[in-house]
C-alpha cells in the first residue's frame, strides 16, 4: 500500500473516456482532414522526441486514424464499383492506384 502506487489505478481509467472521445472525434472526420491528421502524427512519431507516454498515445492515435482512412477509401471504392456496375451492368477490375508502390520497402 505505496501511496505512489495509488495515483496509477486512477489514472488508467480516465484515458478510457478520453480515448472514446478521440475515437467519436476521428470517427466524423472527413477523408482529407484524418489523413492529414495521420500524416502529422507520423512526422510527431518519427522524430522521436517525445516522452514515452506522448508517444503511445500519438500512436494510438495514428490508429485510429489509419483505420477511419482505411474504411473510408474501402467505402468509396464500393461506391464506385456501383456505380460502374449501374453504368454497364457489368463488373470488372480497374486500377486505381496513384502509381505508388504498397510495399514501402
Amino acid at each position: 500500500m505505496n501511496p505512489s502506487n495509488d495515483p496509477a489505478p486512477s489514472a488508467a481509467p480516465a484515458a478510457t473516456p478520453n480515448l472514446d472521445a478521440e475515437r467519436q472525434r476521428i470517427a466524423a472526420l472527413p477523408f482529407d482532414r484524418a489523413l492529414a491528421e495521420f500524416k502529422a502524427v507520423v512526422e510527431k512519431l518519427e522524430s522521436g522526441n517525445l516522452p514515452l507516454e506522448e508517444s503511445i498515445a500519438l500512436f494510438e492515435q495514428g490508429v485510429l486514424l489509419q483505420r477511419r482512412c482505411e474504411r473510408m477509401l474501402g467505402e468509396a471504392e464500393l461506391r464506385f464499383q456501383r456505380l460502374v456496375e449501374s453504368a454497364g451492368g457489368k463488373v470488372r477490375a480497374l486500377d486505381l492506384s496513384l502509381g505508388e508502390a504498397d510495399d514501402p520497402t
